[in-house]
């Protein structure tokens, strides 16, 4: 098995830090003709790419700054190995213990934005490349890290990327869990539009992905919505004349049953105070349902589980009703008759579907020499048996050729992506490196 020396493990923490302190949020303010996603991003892809040049690697970067690779190795077939450095927005700074944007080690974790989504598995990757390299291993393929940087929106970059560049023949993703995920379900985010509302005015953004775990109100009535809130045994801060915040739990959109949508919540105290039809529809019909049985019925497959649905923004004006709905469908279900029949759902609610983005779903033979030398290798070091899986994430795998996502989380890793204190376990860290290292090994070396 192949050993990562204390030196680079140092290494791949040092370069995690400056990459975590490069703020890399979507920036609509600072985008131009070469900063397409805004300066934050780009700085980011810069210093990446400036790791990486650091490291041996030789570095590209798309002049028009969609993505960067850097690549090492010989051979015409690419093995490529495909994060992202953007990251979500961190919510509120105060609710951190720790400047997001400013990495620190505490207690044997790295703590700040992108320390598990994707800036520290990208850097695990890496540096296992990097322990390859010391140790004098050549590389019989190309082996390209490709840093893309608008993952955490509607994926831009990648498009750019398949337009411009060869096809890779095979890789991974290091954005999710170890064992490995050789299917991902289909993506699809949209809007939900009605009429607007003269008495009620009310703005929660948030990502599509997360499920949000702040609502914040203080407009009219607001006696009778905490009545509604305590109605309803849900959890809010009292703010006196500032209102009111709902407080629930942020979790991936993907999970989004297992966390506590305040948007909803917030929904369906304002449907008691202020009744429309698009609010009825969130307050008396959808409710807290996150896997959109109470409008669809059940919807699963044995392959993939259950439909997963997210409502993770509302917009109210006198104009318009707006709310954001990120739905991960299971693999063998129909996406256009699902959509069909909750198009059909939310009509008597004056509501009507406006399709934002799509990602098809993803499937790669479990029995192929790819997931079968990424399996044993895990397998090899950790000893775990658990069988490779099907994700309701999306990860940059599916837009790739003969892609899988593998790791970097391992099992019982507690699970901080998109929320708040977000931190890794350097000790995990270490673990995937190792993980990495030797599978590369196996799939980009001759035996020696």
């Amino acid at each position: 098995m192949t050993t990562i020396i204390t030196e680079v493990q140092q290494a791949a923490v040092k370069a995690l830090k400056r990459l975590i302190n490069q703020p890399s949020v979507y920036d609509e303010a600072t985008i131009t003709a070469t900063t397409p996603f805004g300066k934050g991003i780009d700085a980011a892809l810069t210093e990446v790419l400036t790791i990486a040049s650091e490291n041996g690697f030789k570095t590209y970067k798309d002049p028009n700054g969609n993505y960067g690779y850097a690549e090492i190795g010989t051979g015409e077939q690419i093995f490529g190995i495909i994060g992202h450095v953007d990251v979500v927005a961190t919510g509120d700074p105060d609710d951190w213990d720790h400047d997001p944007f400013h990495a620190k080690v505490i207690n044997d974790h790295i703590y700040g934005r992108g320390a598990q989504d994707d800036k520290g598995p990208t850097m695990a990757a890496m540096f296992a490349v990097k322990s390859l390299m010391d140790q004098g291993y050549q590389f019989n393929k190309t082996i390209r890290f490709i840093f893309g940087t608008d993952e955490e929106s509607l994926w831009r970059d990648m498009k750019v990327y398949n337009a411009n560049e060869k096809p890779i023949d095979l890789g991974i993703a290091p954005d999710a869990e170890f064992p490995l995920i050789y299917a991902e379900k289909g993506l699809e985010q949209a809007y939900l539009v009605g009429p607007g509302q003269a008495d009620l005015s009310i703005d929660l953004q948030g990502a599509f992905n997360a499920v949000p775990a702040k609502a914040s109100y203080n407009g009219p009535k607001i006696a009778e919505v905490k009545q509604a809130l305590d109605q309803q045994g849900f959890d809010y801060q009292d703010l006196g004349t500032d209102g009111l915040t709902v407080i629930g739990k942020s979790v991936h959109a993907m999970n989004a049953p297992q966390g506590t949508n305040v948007v909803l919540r917030l929904a369906m105290a304002l449907d008691q105070v202020f009744p429309s039809q698009p609010l009825d529809f969130l307050g008396k019909h959808f409710k807290e349902d996150a896997t959109g049985a109470n409008i669809l019925g059940n919807i699963e497959d044995q392959q993939s589980g259950h439909l997963t649905v997210n409502i993770s923004s509302l917009k109210i004006d006198q104009n318009e009703t707006r709310m954001q709905l990120d739905m991960r469908i299971p693999v063998t279900i129909d996406r256009d008759e699902l959509i069909k029949k909750l198009a059909n759902k939310i009509a008597p609610y004056d509501l009507h579907y406006e399709p934002y983005d799509y990602l098809a779903p993803l499937y790669v033979p479990t029995d192929s020499h790819l997931v079968k030398t990424l399996m044993t290798v895990y397998q090899d070091i950790t000893g775990d048996q658990t069988p490779p899986q099907i994700s309701g994430g999306a990860t940059y795998a599916r837009t790739m050729h003969h892609c899988v996502a593998y790791g970097a989380m391992l099992p019982g890793t507690p699970d901080f992506m998109h929320q708040v204190n977000e931190n890794w376990a350097l000790e995990s860290m270490f673990k995937a490196m190792e993980i990495y290292a030797e599978a590369i090994k196996r799939l980009c070396v001759n035996d020696r």
